[in-house]
């Protein structure tokens, strides 16, 4: 039998009182006003972090480091607890102003090992996040080996009323879902942005502390695998109270992530992480004076409006952390001839009536997807990495059909998987070996193709060359950059780890994209993987435009498009709108109208379609070229809630800054096949509690003429839509009336 007994209460801190307000003999380094966040030292130098007026024992230790060697102070599943985060000691914290943002770095030590941690905390005046990084340098005599680091930990963040450290049962006719609820998002090819949510209860179970003497074991965990960072879920998750408190965090890597919440002295804590030795084969060994710094980690928080106002405050920290580029306020309409077009087989005789129709019906981009390279007669999947222009799909060059859509007033734009070389093309030989992902010796080989290490500067040399000459020599302004294999832990370059040699291709695939656009300022990034497959903000501060599917069935997208918003800024979030010759009317309109509070992204044999069918895609496009302006600074919300994979109805809205309309799309789709059917009159209504008190004119954007009708009850701060068929949708503008 294990010792389960605790250890004493520290000196003036009485185990189970929440509401005790900091001791005297404990000092506050930092504090979040917005948040309702601070850290405190007690008297012994430790540090710990979480809500204001918690007691010492729910809030975190300010950093969390498993090293080998020195493990956890309480077995488990969980991360934190660990031996040398409870014994690293505060030395000191500096604040620093730039600009807008303010960072204060608290500064603590290890007597044992030697090893250094620092902590930046940063904020911006009266904004609702928090950053986080954290900085390990090993200022001992011996080598260190870690094995998971946190980014940011916070405790004390909810209360859980059912389960306090004194052992308080819930009252009779309680019930766990009247305390908070959690959300996440699973994720997948063809199905990303899932949201589900659960009483938090349900996933950590109450265990009577006080009868046990410790803390459970478990957890809540989500965690990416592979070169995939959302292959699996979101690196972001959420927790709301019944009354409109909500607190949401993101990790901000490609290289692995894990999240964990869970029960501490009867409140919730967060611990946030990038890659580990138990899910990414990642560790990292410090000799004396080396150091290791973590993948930046967020919190947001909203006293009241529950999630939409967490997301709204998450918008506005994306916003204000990617790097500035015109796209994100031009907006222009692309055309990509791929999705349940050409599919990868485009040639001059293809794309030429294309290219006409694209920029007849309004498009201001138009790309050129995959296959464009292939002059293979066994095909291209396997044979990719040089990335020259085929001769037999271009006889006349594809500099014909680049000079083509100039022409036409639109900016050419190009596929490449710049990461992935195939195992039949020449490259695969002429690289060095060190060039490209290995493992136990051996290079990696994932369908059909090997993986580029971009710190090598030959893989680097390489792909800019094949940038500075399409970019430089060909005119194009527009690369969507893929990514579609998984490869796995990552590569063992030396004695590094396989999660540590993915962690620095991230890195040093990040430095080249920035650099990228260093060289062409005007070149526009799109970041796709099979879709939303690494659809982390790491990717998205960098570049401008996210995949958010490949999802091909129309009916399928909605709630994709509907909850794109949580994991990417409209502005940057790219939905397929593929209408096709034989759709009906109301097919198009529906395809259409998903994607116009992102970016639209047009597909379709546009050149095929009727003048009636294409009267309505230009009328589209148009309703678009009316709402983008407003799309840069909106801020979504959700009057029907975060969907479900199978609504029927879905509403996904952009509120818009004080005196601007609001928008608000809704959908309505028939129901799954095999699934229950209920009543629907074709009419629904739909809260919108931020517009309470005001008088609204709703009025329909987008289709025009269609028999869709939107009422707005003051009183009751809610819209009724009708849309009296399913598989029709629309887009509602929402104004001011008077």
């Amino acid at each position: 039998m294990e010792n389960r007994r605790t250890g004493p209460a520290r000196p003036g801190h009485r185990k189970g009182d929440a509401s005790l307000a900091v001791a005297a003999e404990q000092t506050v380094l930092w504090s979040h006003d917005v948040l309702g966040l601070h850290a405190v030292a007690d008297a012994a130098g430790a540090v710990r972090l979480g809500a204001s007026g918690q007691d010492w024992d729910r809030l975190a230790p300010l950093v969390e480091v498993t090293v080998t060697g020195h493990g956890r102070t309480w077995s488990g599943e969980r991360f934190v607890d660990t031996t040398v985060g409870g014994r690293l000691a505060h030395r000191g914290r500096t604040t620093v102003a730039d600009g807008d943002r303010v960072t204060t770095t608290i500064r603590l030590a290890d007597p044992v090992t030697g090893l250094a941690a620092e902590i930046a905390l940063r904020t911006s005046p009266g904004a609702g996040y928090l950053r986080a990084q954290v900085r390990l340098v090993n200022e001992g005599d011996a080598p260190l080996r870690l094995e998971s680091v946190s980014s940011l930990t916070l405790g004390g963040l909810l209360p859980l009323g059912d389960s306090s450290p004194t052992g308080v049962a819930l009252a009779p006719g309680d019930h766990p879902t009247s305390g908070p609820t959690l959300h996440w998002a699973d994720n997948d090819w063809l199905a990303e942005c899932r949201w589900r949510r659960a009483p938090f209860r349900e996933q950590v179970v109450p265990l009577n502390r006080a009868a046990h003497g410790h803390e459970g074991r478990g957890c809540f965990e989500r965690s990416s695998q592979g070169s995939w960072s959302t292959g699996r879920h979101l690196p972001l998750a959420a927790l709301t109270d019944p009354a409109g408190r909500a607190w949401l965090w993101q990790i901000e890597s490609s290289a692995g992530w894990r999240y964990e919440t869970g029960e501490r002295e009867g409140a919730v804590y967060v611990a946030l992480f990038g890659p580990d030795d138990a899910h990414h084969q990642w560790h990292e060994t410090l000799g004396p004076g080396q150091e290791f710094t973590t993948v930046p980690a967020v919190v947001v928080g909203a006293r009241t409006g529950g999630l939409d106002a967490a997301f709204g405050e998450l918008t506005s920290y994306r916003r204000r952390t990617r790097r500035p580029h015109p796209d994100h306020t031009a907006l222009p309409v692309i055309y990509n001839d791929y999705m349940n077009t050409l599919m990868g087989d485009p040639t001059t005789d293809k794309l030429l009536p294309l290219v006409a129709a694209a920029a007849a019906a309004g498009a201001e981009v138009f790309v050129v997807d995959a296959g464009w390279y292939d002059d293979d007669a066994q095909g291209w999947w396997d044979a990719v990495g040089a990335w020259e222009a085929s001769r037999s799909r271009f006889p006349g060059g594809i500099g014909e059909v680049l000079d083509a859509i100039t022409r036409h007033g639109m900016t050419p734009g190009l596929w490449l998987e710049p990461e992935v070389v195939g195992v039949r093309s020449p490259l695969a030989r002429t690289l060095p070996p060190e060039a490209f992902f290995r493992r136990g010796g051996v290079r990696v080989t994932e369908h059909g193709r090997h993986h580029l290490d971009l710190r090598h500067p030959a893989a680097r040399a390489h792909l800019d060359q094949v940038v500075d000459r399409i970019v430089g020599d060909w005119g194009v302004g527009y690369l969507k950059l893929d990514y579609n294999v998984n490869i796995g832990a990552g590569t063992e370059n030396g004695t590094e780890s396989a999660g540590a040699g993915l962690l620095g291709h991230h890195r040093a695939h990040l430095d080249w994209l920035g650099s990228l656009i260093d060289r062409h300022p005007g070149l526009v990034l799109e970041n796709c993987a099979s879709g939303g497959l690494r659809m982390d903000h790491a990717q998205l501060a960098v570049t401008q435009v996210q995949s958010t599917s490949d999802q091909q069935d129309p009916a399928r997208y909605p709630p994709i498009a509907a909850a794109a918003a949580t994991a990417v800024t409209p502005e940057q979030a790219a939905v397929w709108a593929y209408p096709q010759p034989h759709f009906t009317p109301d097919e198009i309109a529906f395809t259409l109208t998903g994607a116009l509070q992102g970016r639209i992204h047009l597909s379709g044999f546009l050149d095929r379609m009727s003048p009636r069918q294409s009267a309505l895609v230009r009328s589209a496009v148009a309703a678009y070229k009316t709402l983008r302006p407003e799309i840069p600074a909106g801020l979504p919300f959700w009057p029907l809630g975060l969907p479900a994979w199978e609504d029927t109805w879905l509403a996904a809205g952009l509120r818009g800054p004080a005196g601007a309309a609001d928008w608000l799309t809704v959908w309505r789709r028939a129901p799954a096949p095999g699934s229950p059917r209920t009543p629907d009159d074709g009419t629904r209504t739909l809260p919108v509690p931020h517009l309470r008190g005001t008088r609204v004119r709703p009025t329909v954007h987008y289709p025009a003429g269609c028999d869709a009708t939107a009422a707005w009850d003051p009183a009751a701060s809610r819209l009724t839509v009708t849309l009296p068929r399913p598989g029709t949708a629309v887009l509602l503008r929402l104004a001011e009336d008077g």
